[in-house]
């Protein structure tokens, strides 16, 4: 059962939520949706600005006497128990707070590892939004919650559960999968009248992508051309190296080039982009993640970062009869691609959250395991004492690309991209190296010893 079946069932109860970082875009998006739920309640809002909560809020429509900030547990339990939502800025004052699940969206690593472990340990389920967490302790916080009896979950809305749920959706039909990946957050929308693309709010002349609009009989060549005509476009993000690093968790699928393929692409060639190479594709093999940039013209629909997964097709009768309905086959017939154009954040994860807290039903696998390493390869000089600084939209890490390694071929001592961040240089490193927890200074202790346990757990040959 999917989280989309699961949550169309009837509840018996209404299921109460924390939510950490709910200032956050993330956090507008549950809250608007839950408050026309009534068998959702947040009963803990925690973010550092309260006077921001209380405006958002308002701007949804929350009664003024509805939300009251509270500093320490006594009037937290007092808030809850009277039927109010609390709103706190230290995460520590959580555990008082009744509620069901936690749903963690600060985005920092170190503290939302902690509020994740506390309320596991403490008997509540959690799902997990922010993925920079995930990507260093999500396996050990998987582990920490099957001990406690509750649930560690992803959560749906966000493209990780979305891809993951795809993927045991085809897998489950017995599909025959090669890569399952996400477009990028922003389209290249290519405007064949003034021979310009547009990503986001940025663009640029390309007058060459008019010509190769088509993808030719040689799909690489292809590619590398359409890639070269958008350089000067920033495309990849840490962002969807962190997504697919947790997608590689529960999936067991990794990324075939360290900066995954990122190929510019339709979304009617998706099949024959990632076919293997021996068919004309990009894949070098079976149990690819990746991630591409969509390319398509203004009128046409977006991927709004979507998932997709690839699958070999076999019976070429079925797969020419699906061809002819519209569905995305290959053009010798070997792959099919299957996709979900969306993802719809807090809208949808109201189903993730009566899931876990009802029927003890993940978004993801139960024990996750480590199959990746997110690291950071150092894109310039960076001298001893150089503090490797998070920040942005996509929480990029000044001076470091993000690179997503298959463990075994990771150093035992590649630091994770999310211990690094915050942390200071304690050697110089030169540029394009792998950073290592040797390199580092400052890092957070407890965090580290999370990512050397869920390091130490046995992997088989998937998450499940």
């Amino acid at each position: 059962m999917n989280a989309q079946q699961a949550g169309a069932q009837p509840v018996d109860r209404t299921v109460t939520y924390a939510l950490t970082g709910a200032c956050g875009g993330f956090a507008r998006t549950l809250l608007a949706q839950t408050r026309r739920m009534p068998n959702l309640r947040a009963s803990v809002l925690c973010d550092l600005d309260t006077d921001g909560v209380h405006a958002l809020a308002a701007d949804l429509g929350f009664p003024a006497d509805e939300l009251v900030t509270v500093g320490d547990t006594e009037a937290l339990a007092a808030a809850v128990a009277a039927g109010r939502t609390a709103v706190v800025a230290d995460s520590a004052l959580l555990a008082a707070g009744g509620f069901d699940i936690l749903v963690e969206a600060t985005g920092s690593p170190a503290v939302g590892y902690r509020a994740a472990r506390t309320a596991l340990t403490g008997g509540r389920h959690v799902a997990m939004v922010s993925k920079e967490v995930d990507s260093v302790s999500g396996v050990e916080l998987a582990s920490i919650a099957a001990e406690h009896g509750v649930v560690y979950t992803t959560a749906t809305g966000d493209q990780p559960a979305n891809l993951i749920q795809w993927f045991d959706w085809a897998r489950g039909l017995g599909l025959e999968i090669v890569a399952i990946g996400k477009s990028g957050e922003y389209d290249l929308v290519y405007d064949p009248e003034t021979a310009t693309v547009t990503q986001l709010g940025e663009t640029i002349d390309a007058p060459a992508l008019g010509g190769l609009l088509k993808l030719g009989e040689d799909v690489r060549a292809t590619l590398a051309a359409r890639a070269e005509a958008v350089a000067p476009l920033k495309r990849s993000a840490a962002a969807d190296y962190c997504e697919m690093a947790v997608v590689a968790t529960s999936t067991g699928f990794t990324s075939d080039v360290e900066a995954m393929h990122y190929p510019v692409a339709r979304v009617a060639e998706l099949a024959d982009v990632y076919a293997l190479r021996e068919h004309g594709g990009v894949s070098t093999r079976e149990g690819v993640v990746d991630v591409f940039s969509v390319l398509r013209l203004p009128e046409e629909a977006s991927f709004a970062g979507g998932v997709f997964a690839v699958v070999r097709t076999h019976d070429p009768v079925t797969w020419q009869t699906l061809a002819q309905k519209g569905h995305v086959v290959s053009r010798d017939g070997r792959y099919a691609c299957l996709y979900l154009p969306y993802h719809l954040m807090g809208v949808e994860t109201p189903t993730t959250l009566l899931d876990a807290v009802l029927r003890g039903v993940p978004a993801g696998s139960p024990s996750p395991r480590q199959h990746v390493v997110l690291g950071g390869r150092t894109t310039r000089d960076l001298p001893a004492g150089t503090v490797l600084t998070m920040g942005g939209h996509h929480h990029e890490v000044e001076g470091v690309a993000p690179v997503l390694l298959a463990t075994d071929d990771a150093p035992a001592d590649a630091a994770p991209l999310y211990l690094a961040a915050h942390a200071v240089l304690a050697t110089d490193v030169p540029a394009g190296e792998l950073l290592t927890v040797g390199h580092l200074t400052g890092h957070d202790a407890e965090l580290l010893a999370a990512w050397r346990a869920g390091l130490a757990l046995p992997r088989g040959g998937d998450g499940a």
